[in-house]
């Protein structure tokens, strides 16, 4: 069992080949084409035939659809040896600096879970960090996907998980890849990244209960601390939140 700690677990019941992951040579960057939200209704559909590893949303959230011991269909006959990130976007698009911190904690868990090597690679014999284009008419024929401008982005993604692994990004944890919400009526989300949360409230003058629950005094505390810092007061905590808060 291969699941990335940090990213949502959001797994399909379709669409994917169970056991069927036979090497893992890399990790390959596509592009949606689409939103978050759509990608995931469209893998849960049989009639797509369609899945991916993993996925992100421009804002930076990082769900994980299929087990890294399991066959997701993305890329043709490179499922079975590579591991694949749809990104939120469409073609001609770059990555948003949250996607690249998303892509980047993939390829360095990836480094640590898999080998997988730190480098860029467009052979789809090789290995490291490669795209969906480079696997030509046997990877589908899809030659435009992500895009050029998210191939030449490729470095800077490797140099992020660079200084993940080498511990150069010291102090506050980062954001955990979820956006961190209370809706009414819904089961409470709750974990680590939660509590961390909550002590920063506290620290900055916007104090909680540390529990660990998001309820609904989380939000109300949360939305005090955007409009004190100039954000968006939705009481949701995404990337620019989490960066303003935990320090």
């Amino acid at each position: 069992m291969a699941r990335m700690p940090g990213a949502q677990w959001r797994p399909i019941s379709v669409n994917y080949t169970r056991y069927g992951q036979v090497e893992v040579r890399g990790v390959v960057l596509h592009i949606m084409a689409g939103t978050l939200t759509g990608t995931d209704a469209w893998f849960r559909n049989p009639a797509a035939s369609a899945s991916s590893h993993f996925g992100t949303s421009r804002a930076g959230e990082l769900r994980q659809w299929v087990d890294t011991k399991d066959r997701a269909w993305a890329q043709g006959t490179g499922n079975r040896s590579w591991i694949s990130i749809e990104n939120e976007g469409r073609g001609g698009d770059v990555l948003t600096d949250e996607q690249l911190d998303a892509c980047a904690r993939i390829l360095a868990w990836a480094h640590q879970e898999h080998g997988v090597p730190l480098q860029a690679t467009n052979d789809p014999n090789g290995r490291g960090l490669g795209h969906h284009g480079m696997g030509g008419a046997a990877w589908g024929g899809h030659l435009a996907c992500p895009g050029a401008r998210i191939v030449a982005q490729k470095r800077e993604i490797i140099a992020r998980a660079k200084r993940l692994l080498a511990g150069q990004e010291d102090g506050p944890p980062p954001w955990p890849g979820r956006l961190l919400k209370y809706v009414t009526g819904a089961p409470l989300m709750s974990g680590q990244d939660v509590r961390t949360w909550q002590a920063a409230l506290t620290r900055a003058n916007f104090p909680v209960r540390i529990d660990g629950y998001y309820g609904a005094k989380s939000r109300a505390a949360t939305r005090a601390f955007q409009r004190a810092h100039r954000l968006v007061d939705d009481g949701v905590v995404g990337p620019a939140t989490w960066r303003a808060g935990v320090r």
